[in-house]
């Protein structure tokens, strides 16, 4: 693991207010906010990480090694800035959706941090569709039976790993274990406890149906935060530690994907955030209910107890994109092969990838699905790959855009995600597949500013999330001539996934 720093603060819009802690899978961030929710130039540290994957499907993090990043990441950027502040009021932090972790009587990790794409439960899913309504169950969790899931995970450690499942007291996600680890206490936000599979989305409380198949009473769980709750008093060391957060109030996780919407300006049915990072996601934001029933490509989770978030995921994004230009030694500088790729035409290497190198999640939710390239010949060279990979991805996303227009089309999608401000040539792919716009957000966090605004919003910083706009860059065009390509291409990637992976 790597820490990066900026360090040269130069001059500042305001005393900073906020510290943003955003925990994605592969990186911890920490940022400082002011109170209009700017981020202060320069008083930014990150940690680069990665999960330990095994053969089998797993996807883990050491929980003492995870808690011991973000506290490291919160030790440099205090040490850099303590000269730039007095002290710090409101401590927000987004982390990723998903994971699952185990600790005994005295808060003490007894399993890692399973991740969203550990797939080993998948058995353990196909025992939830044989004793349950999975139609049913995904209205009321919003939730598919899926190993990213805890209703899988929980099971699969039952009957696979009674030993390590019966050392466990309570159960949460890694976001509830850095409250605990800073505080004593603990709860889980409901943007957090809505990704669990576990919640039931409209009562806000954990499903007692599922609990009760489970063997699992609700007081092994997280208890459920309030509404603008927050979390002080830190434990005495690390109050000593960080004297700026002695008197700061910590807001319990919300979910990345819920703080990416809000931080690229997507809080409404008309903008679709589009976001590519390690993995990859589409997803829109309204004020109001959960839907009485979900086409079976989405999920529903929540940003908070009023607004609804529905859309769909993808396992490989990013992440793949890395794993090309690392397995395919392709080592040219980043300017070259992003020219090279640029220059290529729709679909013109005819290759087809099935991009499952982590399982499937939207749109079939073939956790056991695997990945593909299909159509190699002599000519086929790296390059080649590399933007069949792009494009593969591109139209995953195409067929979570189909299932949405079941509630509405949005009027633009908004883009973030390193990956794509990283490449014109991917984001002009992703127009062209979709066949709409694509606006480049001009936020390069938007977690992080998603997770500071809405603490901003329940602490009455600001009125609402909504007022406070988020920039953008260029808008990508879609090429008609180019998504006709596209679409045929995408036609014969869904002929091989039916024969493949639909089998």
């Amino acid at each position: 693991m790597t820490l990066k720093a900026q360090t040269d603060f130069g001059a500042q819009t305001q005393t900073p207010l906020v510290l943003a802690l955003d925990i994605s899978t592969s990186s911890v961030r920490a940022a400082l906010y002011d109170r209009c929710g700017l981020e202060v130039p320069g008083a930014e540290m990150q940690l680069e990480r990665t999960l330990h994957t095994t053969s089998d499907g797993g996807a883990e993090l050491s929980a003492a090694e995870a808690i011991a990043q973000v506290i490291s990441t919160i030790d440099a950027l205090l040490s850099k800035s303590v000269a730039n502040l007095t002290r710090i009021e409101l401590v927000a932090v987004s982390c990723f959706w998903h994971s699952l972790l185990g600790v005994d009587r005295e808060g003490r990790a007894v399993t890692p941090v399973f991740g969203w794409a550990d797939t080993r439960a998948w058995k353990a899913a196909e025992e939830l569709r044989q004793h349950f309504d999975e139609q049913e169950m995904h209205a009321r969790t919003g939730c598919r039976f899926h190993p990213s899931y805890w209703p899988a995970k929980l099971r699969w450690l039952q009957v696979e790993r009674p030993r390590l499942a019966g050392a466990v007291h309570s159960w949460m996600s890694l976001g509830e274990f850095l409250l605990f680890s800073l505080f004593g206490q603990t709860a889980a936000s409901v943007s957090m406890a809505s990704g669990t599979g576990l919640l039931h989305q409209r009562s806000c409380a954990w499903d007692a149906e599922l609990l009760s198949w489970l063997k699992l009473s609700p007081e092994r769980l997280p208890t459920i935060a309030v509404e603008g709750q927050t979390f002080t008093g830190l434990k005495d060391e690390y109050s000593r530690r960080w004297p700026q957060l002695r008197e700061a109030r910590w807001f319990p996780a919300i979910a990345d994907g819920a703080a990416n919407n809000i931080g690229a300006g997507c809080t409404t049915r008309e903008q679709a955030a589009l976001m590519v990072g390690t993995s990859g996601a589409m997803r829109i934001m309204y004020e109001g209910e959960p839907p009485a029933a979900l086409p079976p490509e989405l999920w529903c989770y929540r940003a908070d107890r009023r607004r609804i978030l529905i859309g769909g995921a993808l396992s490989d994004g990013g992440g793949l994109h890395a794993w090309m230009r690392e397995t395919l030694a392709l080592d040219a500088d980043a300017e070259a092969i992003e020219r090279a790729l640029g220059a290529m035409e729709p679909d013109a290497h005819g290759l087809t990838i099935l991009p499952f190198w982590a399982g499937e999640r939207s749109t079939g939710w073939h956790a056991s699905a695997r990945g593909a390239i299909l159509g190699l010949t002599m000519h086929t060279e790296p390059l080649h790959i590399l933007r069949a990979a792009m494009e593969a991805l591109a139209y995953r996303f195409a067929l979570i855009a189909d299932a949405l227009q079941v509630f509405v089309m949005p009027v633009r999608f908004v883009a973030s995600g390193g990956a794509l401000q990283s490449s014109p040539t991917w984001t002009q792919i992703i127009a062209d597949v979709l066949n709409r716009p694509l606006v480049l957000s001009g936020i390069q966090e938007a977690s992080s500013r998603g997770a500071v605004l809405l603490a901003l919003e329940a602490a009455g910083a600001i009125k609402s999330i909504a007022d406070v706009p988020a920039p953008v860059l260029e808008t990508y065009k879609p090429d008609a001539a180019r998504h006709a390509r596209y679409r045929a291409a995408l036609e014969r990637q869904q002929s091989y996934y039916e024969l493949l992976i639909e089998k």
